[in-house]
């Protein structure tokens, strides 16, 4: 039986696959025979709104028990926000389905094959997307396909855009069964260009013929984007049906922040890294459990989890490092990466660039749309950190994102002897994202902060707390420290330091180079250290820099310059008692 050129106005299914819409339209093609409008009325929605033509012929073999229907020239328009593309022109469609299934309620495809499919995906910056074929009442839901036992993609061509995402795809798919004794089973390969980068997908599975719904399928997909490679193993508890699965999973590549074109999970940026663990779903929420590998020189443990289905993704995660080691951390604000083999040429060239520039403080610009994207509460702690600008021991973070707000609270670092706490937020709502910084030193000891040791020990010598609070925006670390507003305190309630340096603080040449040349070991009392600074548009200024020693009181002015990153210290020192020899300048 045969019908020609034959246009009808077909809504999709309800749900986000369009595939599954797409072959829903073919079935409503048949709605004139009354025997097949229960079925259909399952699958094609009575509330059609999106336009299907069909260009070419329509073919229908209705009496068996296996009927099918092959169409050709089918159009799929875009919706009207869209403009007048095409969503999908395919040349030819054909479909195959057991009757017996369907009298027992279920829908088995036979066969489902497409020959030249060219597909044109787009999803606006307001995230409406053009394959959804949904009413809007429901979120996006997960492919979910019958069971088939011959899928074919012959010839596709793909061509996705998304905006909210800065993602441009152009490539290839083609799926079949493999043949040959050795190699039997399906196999879809998609190729292309992924933001100017280099894509390829490979699925495999076990043999289509022999799929049970009512048993899991095992298959597998390896997955080259760029410099990323991600490997999975695993199985799917209903074929075709991708709202549930487990894998075990691997993944290298430079900067885990490039995983968000694959998973639309924004990720921080990160050096080099090898990661592994099991990854599963159902239906909206994602989980990544027994996690291990490397980042960077830094080991990394814990689990994670991703909701899915709102507005943002939700990210939770425990994770856990037994040994941090420091430099990592530079990667996460926009500072020099360690490179190795595995970075990318324009992640070296950065590299090269911020090195060059000797900042303390990386320019790199914040991906502030990106924190806009995500809700989060990620708890993590180092056991032992390595390589620290000063001698820290072990750290933790609580970070929570919630609508463009970044809260690390509490954020504690352990010295030797002492503690680093407080809080940073980050407020991204905004075009221009303001920072806020709260950290305060409690309990430490000078001798494990100055990095100075002399023979005999430390030169200094004493306890010491402090407090910073700054606030200034800017969509960079360097840039909020330039334009930052608040103060700095740090004080000294007492301690030893060696005379030697005491003495020349008073500049007596005489006695304090005596005491150095002798190697003279005597300490004097400090009896208190206080600095206060008032920060202005990023410029701290001290109103009060004072050091009590038991022979020298000294005093002074300074400026920290957080723009240029420069340090204009003065201090005069006055001694107690009388000096031979003392040069009167600062």
């Amino acid at each position: 039986m045969e019908r020609k050129t034959r246009r009808r106005a077909l809504a999709g299914s309800g749900g986000g696959s369009m595939f599954l819409a797409i072959a829903a339209a073919i079935l409503a093609a048949l709605w004139d025979w009354n025997w097949f409008r229960g079925p259909v009325a399952a699958i094609a929605s009575a509330k059609m709104h999106r336009q299907v033509s069909i260009g070419g012929n329509l073919r229908v073999h209705l009496w068996s028990w296996e009927p099918s229907a092959t169409v050709e020239g089918v159009r799929v328009a875009n919706p009207a926000w869209a403009g007048k593309a095409s969503l999908a022109d395919i040349d030819r469609i054909a479909v195959q389905i057991r009757l017996k299934a369907l009298f027992g309620g279920h829908l088995d495809l036979r066969l489902l094959e497409f020959d030249r499919p060219r597909l044109a995906l787009y999803r606006d910056a307001q995230g409406r997307s053009t394959w959804d074929f949904s009413d809007g009442s429901k979120p996006d839901q997960p492919l979910n396909l019958p069971p088939i036992r011959k899928f074919v993609i012959d010839g596709g061509k793909l061509n996705y855009r998304d905006d909210r995402r800065k993602l441009i795809f152009s490539g290839t798919i083609d799926a079949k069964e493999r043949l040959g004794e050795a190699n039997r089973g399906f196999q879809l390969i998609g190729r292309g260009v992924l933001n100017a980068q280099p894509f390829q997908l490979q699925v495999t599975g076990g043999p289509l013929l022999n799929i049970d719904r009512n048993n899991p399928y095992p298959c597998s997909a390896d997955v080259l984007a760029g410099h990323t490679y991600v490997t999975a193993q695993g199985a799917v508890p209903k074929a075709f049906d991708m709202a549930r699965f487990y894998m075990n999973v691997t993944s290298r590549g430079p900067d885990l922040s490039d995983v968000y074109g694959l998973s639309g999970v924004p990720l921080p940026n990160t050096p080099p890294y090898n990661l592994h663990g099991r990854l599963s779903r159902d239906v909206h929420i994602w989980k990544l459990e027994n996690l291990g590998g490397k980042v960077g020189s830094s080991d990394l443990a814990g689990s994670l989890s991703v909701k899915t289905g709102d507005k943002r993704p939700f990210l939770t995660a425990d994770l856990h490092s037994q040994s941090l080691d420091f430099p990592d951390l530079g990667a996460l604000f926009g500072g020099a990466r360690k490179t190795g083999a595995v970075a990318s040429p324009q992640q070296k060239i950065a590299a090269r660039v911020m090195q060059a520039q000797q900042r303390i403080f990386p320019d790199a610009t914040l991906a502030a749309a990106r924190i806009r994207a995500l809700d989060a509460d990620v708890s993590y702690k180092a056991d032992t950190i390595r390589d620290a600008p000063i001698n820290l021991r072990s750290g933790s973070v609580q970070v929570k994102l919630d609508n463009g707000v970044l809260k690390a609270n509490p954020l504690e670092f352990d010295l030797p002897q002492g503690r680093v706490s407080g809080f940073i937020d980050l407020d991204a709502r905004k075009a221009m994202p303001v920072t806020d910084l709260d950290l305060r030193l409690s309990n430490a000891r000078l001798e494990t902060l100055i990095p100075v040791h002399l023979q005999g020990g430390s030169p200094v010598t004493g306890s010491v707390v402090g407090r910073v609070q700054l606030r200034g925006a800017g969509d960079s670390i360097h840039r909020a420290l330039a334009n930052a507003n608040g103060e700095m305190m740090i004080v000294a309630p007492g301690g030893e330091v060696r005379r030697a340096f005491a003495e020349l603080a008073g500049v007596d040449v005489v006695k304090g180079l005596g005491l150095l040349l002798s190697k003279n070991q005597e300490s004097t009392p400090l009896r208190c250290g206080f600095a206060h600074f008032k920060a202005t548009k990023g410029l701290l200024t001290s109103d009060s820099l004072v050091i009590d020693t038991g022979p020298v009181l000294v005093n002074g002015t300074a400026s920290i310059n957080l723009d240029t990153e420069r340090l204009d210290l003065k201090v005069q020192g006055h001694p107690k008692n009388f000096q031979l020899v003392r040069l009167l300048v600062p």
